[in-house]
């Protein structure tokens, strides 16, 4: 007999969900690892060291309360899930305290899938139940792992689909175990020059290999959540397509792939400017046809870009970088609404924010 989570247990995921996914909110994914925290910090010509680190997170956690009304969730790397501010408070206490989710990333990162043509598969299944567990335990009540996918000459392989399906249900099944809700990503990759019909076949494929892999663990849907990249075309694509294009190319591959029982989508960003996912994510929920799931963000980049370009490393910039936060993280959460009418622009609203084989 397969192993069933307790009806106490699938209460508590189920909450958690739809707490999350509240109307109009969505998540702040601050999950970069130290190695990528290097870009970011470089970019200003500061050093990638903890202090510093601790410093710009200090900049995302500490400001106005106001954020609170738009983002429901926040995605913590290790790091920073044990950091604390200058008056030695744990930052996810701070959030906790203004109504704001705990989540942790818990995937070690994107490690070659042997036997393939330069395909990836995500470490960190080993250690996977202590460390929810322990994080649990510690305060996390959401996690996410990522699985990334490239669009080519014969890729996604047919076993690069299998794995990433197969390792995403794994996670899932272990984190719910362990009283976390997990964010399952599977992210097809805008690297190329791939248009958006190819780009939306790729998408379908993985996510309906995915959504077979969870039934097959007995992940129960109603306590997960999905972070699918949009359908896009590739960077390098020259035909041009429109916002409302991209989303019904989205809509599509989502209502043909994830059922009804998923309380809610959250997208990747994946190098859109913030401008741009913005006005994607609010055409999304525009678009017209079912969608019976919430369908908001679970932004990176698109959130922070003109926060930290902002701040620059100097204290007497903390209040412009927070209030450039609150400024994106509204525009977003009146586009989970379909209500964004665009403009609100920022520091660097228009700015591509894309990454060739971005590994965090």
């Amino acid at each position: 007999m397969p192993q069933y989570l307790s009806a106490d247990k699938e209460k508590e995921l189920v909450e958690t969900a739809a707490a999350l996914m509240t109307k109009g909110k969505g998540l702040l994914a601050a999950d970069e690892s130290t190695g990528s925290m290097l870009k970011k910090l470089q970019s200003i010509g500061l050093e990638n060291n903890e202090e510093n680190r601790r410093l710009y997170r200090q900049v995302l956690f500490t400001g106005s309360k106001d954020v609170a009304k738009h983002i429901s969730g926040v995605i913590f790397f290790h790091e920073t899930f044990y950091q604390v501010d200058d008056n030695g408070k744990q930052f996810k206490q701070t959030l906790k305290e203004i109504g704001i989710i705990p989540g942790i990333k818990v995937d070690k990162g994107l490690v070659p899938l042997a036997g393939t043509n330069g395909e990836n598969t995500t470490q960190g299944i080993d250690s996977l139940g202590e460390r929810c567990a322990q994080y649990y335990k510690d305060g996390a009540r959401f996690a996410k792992w990522r699985c990334a996918l490239k669009i080519g000459d014969g890729l996604p392989s047919e076993l690069g689909i299998r794995e990433t399906a197969n390792v995403l249900a794994r996670y899932a099944s272990i984190c719910q175990q362990n009283g976390l809700v997990p964010i399952v990503e599977p992210e097809v990759l805008p690297e190329g020059d791939h248009d958006l019909e190819t780009c939306q076949r790729v998408t379908e494929k993985v996510l309906a290999a995915t959504y077979k892999s969870l039934s097959e663990h007995h992940v129960f849907l109603e306590g997960t959540l999905l972070k699918p990249n949009m359908v896009t075309p590739g960077f390098d694509c020259k035909k041009k397509y429109t916002t409302e294009d991209i989303a019904r190319a989205t809509v599509q591959a989502l209502q043909r792939t994830v059922p009804v029982a998923v309380p809610g989508i959250c997208f990747l960003s994946g190098g859109q400017s913030e401008e741009d996912a913005s006005l994607n994510l609010n055409a999304i929920n525009n678009c017209p046809g079912k969608k019976p799931w919430a369908l908001t963000f679970s932004y990176g980049r698109a959130l922070q870009h003109s926060v930290i370009n902002t701040w620059a490393g100097k204290t007497e910039n903390v209040s412009h970088a927070q209030e450039q936060l609150v400024k994106r993280a509204k525009a977003n959460g009146a586009a989970a609404k379909g209500e964004y009418k665009g403009g609100v622009g920022g520091a660097s609203g228009d700015q591509s924010l894309h990454e060739a084989n971005r590994n965090y």
